[in-house]
């Protein structure tokens, strides 16, 4: 009996490091697309986009990731497809100013020391993320200073005036 326990004791150790980095990525290789809203006049939001594809050296696959993008935490959505994820953030257009955004992204382990950095307030510059991706905003167009539909309406008004004002000549 105790040489039995013996064993299951030495197998859990050796079996331990299986366990504990089984759900770790390793090397991770990620491919992504950004998008952010490019003008202001079809929406009311500025909406950031990030989709990526990640492939990890040990063949992990669709583990829990979770986005921090300027103190904001959010889960990153997986897609239909293996491996592919998606990250988005809306917010007014004001209050997502241009500039270069960095997404950092977290496995579990590393959004759980996220977490317990955040709601013990300190710094979260120094956690490790799994991976960073750029996200470059350009800024919203709020479109022309002069609507089109003014600009035609005041040639018409215009082309009329010099018409009625050379009918007007020729009658006198």
């Amino acid at each position: 009996m105790a040489a039995t326990c013996q064993i299951c004791v030495v197998l859990g150790l050796f079996l331990l490091p299986a366990f504990i980095y089984g759900d770790t990525c390793l090397a991770p290789v990620v491919k992504s697309q950004t998008y952010s809203t490019p003008e202001a006049v079809v929406s009311t939001d500025t909406v950031l986009i990030a989709e990526f594809t990640l492939t990890c050296k040990n063949n992990l696959k669709n583990i829990n990731l979770y986005a921090d993008i300027g103190g904001r935490t959010i889960p990153a959505t997986k897609t239909y497809e293996a491996n592919k994820y998606q990250i988005s953030i809306s917010d007014e257009h004001k209050k997502l100013p241009p500039g270069t955004y960095e997404i950092r992204i977290f496995d579990e382990e590393g959004f759980a020391a996220l977490r317990k950095a955040q709601r013990s307030g300190e710094s979260t510059d120094s956690l490790k993320p799994l991976f960073t991706i750029s996200l470059s905003h350009q800024g919203i167009w709020s479109g022309p200073v002069l609507q089109s539909e003014f600009v035609a309406a005041m040639t018409a008004i215009i082309v009329w005036w010099l018409a009625y004002t050379a009918r007007g000549k020729l009658l006198a």
